[in-house]
């Protein structure tokens, strides 16, 4: 199979694997919304048991296509350790941004809302910023320590950090560029302000570029690979 064609189901797979994750969280919101009868915890929490459910099955079919990224702080991430390079990195933010508008616009289609919305959330402020530091910074810190201890582990380990982190966190843990911009045209549960966008994502590559960093002093580089025994 040419370089092309491989990169093209690459493409492919960051893309579908995209869309069907914010199918899942949009529609998911849609649905815990119009069933909890304005109990915005089960809400929540009817969205986080999709999201983290639907991240395990991604991540187990398309990990051997193009590596299940699915984010762009990810992708980034093994570009800055040069596991991918410059050029398919970009194409993956690029296949990334577009999945997840498919996405939403799938979701608003399955509940017959309009295709385009914009959203009126506010998600601004001190906390929500350091909120997306923290789910970004856990989530490449979960990747990659996972994946060097237990590399078959790495989807339900990334499952059950967004779980958690949907509830510790004040921002319920977007830690995705990707899902943030598309979230940003549904108004929805799961919706942002088109404004708070960008200090959303700066707070999510400070986060993955934190965890990486966190991740190689601390175990990379002291070559650990086993556990040290409790003091």
């Amino acid at each position: 199979m040419s370089t092309e064609a491989t990169l093209a189901r690459r493409l492919s797979a960051e893309a579908l694997g995209t869309a069907l994750l914010l199918a899942a969280v949009v529609g998911s919101g849609i649905m815990g919304e119009r069933l909890a009868a304005g109990n915005i915890a089960v809400a929540l929490l009817a969205n986080t048991l999709a999201t983290a459910a639907i991240l395990v099955v991604l991540i187990e079919i398309f990990t051997p296509v193009s590596g299940a990224h699915f984010n762009p702080v990810v992708t980034g991430m093994f570009w800055m350790r040069g596991e991918i390079g410059r050029a398919q990195a970009l194409a993956y933010v690029l296949a990334q941004i577009a999945g997840a508008i498919l996405g939403v616009a799938v979701a608003h289609v399955m509940f017959d809302l309009p295709i385009a919305q914009s959203s009126n959330a506010v998600r601004a402020g001190t906390g929500q910023f350091v909120s997306e530091i923290v789910a970004a910074g856990g989530l490449v810190l979960t990747i990659l320590g996972i994946r060097r201890a237990r590399p078959e582990a790495v989807p339900q380990g990334v499952g059950l950090f967004i779980a958690s982190a949907y509830w510790f966190t004040a921002s319920t843990s977007f830690a995705n560029p990707a899902v943030t911009i598309a979230r940003a045209f549904t108004e929805t549960f799961a919706g942002i302000r088109l404004i708070d966008v960008p200090l959303f994502v700066l707070a999510q590559c400070i986060g993955a570029g934190l965890g990486a960093a966190i991740f190689s002093f601390m175990i990379e580089r002291t070559g650990a690979s086993e556990p040290k025994a409790r003091l």
